[in-house]
């Protein structure tokens, strides 16, 4: 049974970010856990507050958060109950960061799943702040994050960009091989770059990925890169009609040297389909 993980701020695109979640994993054996965190802002705490009043705000905000989870726990099990899935809800006074990386380790989850905007729906900040949060502290687990409005219909076609510079782990594209076997989907394995032409190193970095996909339908492409990898790879992803962007979450990568660019976040930003991220195992 996979356990995964539902950080919701109640929003509109954390619901959908729920039904995306249901609707990808709806033949696996599941337990969602619905997490909802909660702290008071630092102005609630300044001034001549005294430590009643922050025992009020702290009771009031833990109140409503179990109020809200409850009300989402009934909507689902009115409306998405399947023998396979299994819902529990967390309510957890801190950061939504700290709160994640805690719930990872005890309760061994194998997938986060949070939609790409904030409740404030600011344009200009990058996938909702807590998105931008969780996957930059959160590296130990895969996060699929998904966008706005984004309607899951089925899984057929995956795009993995890469530059072959890292060795790939089994358990790093486990996750990954995971999702495209559920619905029997082919990876799109896309090079981006400047230059074409592979050292050794890279050559036997193919050559391994090439023997981890051997069980799954995949294809390799490349693409030349001429402003910058996110744009390449979205662009690539809408020409294909590609339905998930995957990528390792590398600390360092090549493709951001080259381009000192930040290329989760801007493929993030204006990606059409969700981003599956992949930690870094090494």
């Amino acid at each position: 049974m996979k356990n995964i993980l539902l950080p919701t701020d109640f929003s509109d695109n954390a619901w959908n970010a729920i039904f995306t979640g249901l609707k990808m994993f709806e033949t696996v054996d599941c337990n969602f856990i619905l997490l909802n965190t909660y702290e008071p802002k630092l102005a609630n705490l300044m001034g001549n507050k005294s430590k009643e009043r922050l025992g009020v705000i702290y009771d009031s905000l833990s109140e409503n958060s179990k109020l809200q989870l409850e009300k989402t726990m009934q909507y689902l099990h009115k409306n998405h109950s399947r023998t396979i899935h299994k819902f529990e809800q967390a309510s957890i006074s801190n950061d939504i960061e700290h709160a994640i990386n805690q719930i990872v380790v005890d309760r061994d989850i194998d997938l986060i799943v949070m939609g790409t905007k904030g409740a404030t729906g600011a344009k200009e900040i990058f996938m909702g702040s807590n998105t931008v949060k969780v996957i930059k502290k959160v590296r130990r687990c895969p996060i699929l994050a998904v966008p706005q409005n984004y309607d899951f219909k089925a899984l057929k076609l995956v795009v993995f960009p890469t530059d072959f510079t890292h060795p790939y782990n089994k358990r790093e594209l486990k996750p990954l091989l995971d999702l495209v076997s559920i619905w029997n989907a082919e990876i799109s394995v896309l090079q981006v770059a400047q230059e074409y032409e592979l050292h050794d190193e890279q050559k036997k970095n193919l050559k391994q990925l090439s023997s981890r996909l051997q069980d799954v339908k995949h294809s390799f492409h490349k693409v030349e890169m001429w402003n910058n990898v996110a744009e390449a790879t979205n662009k690539f992803a809408d020409e294909n009609d590609m339905d998930l962007i995957a990528l390792i979450h590398y600390r360092h990568t090549f493709m951001e040297k080259l381009t000192r660019e930040p290329v989760i976040r801007k493929i993030g930003f204006h990606a059409k389909v969700p981003l599956l991220v992949l930690p870094d195992i090494h």
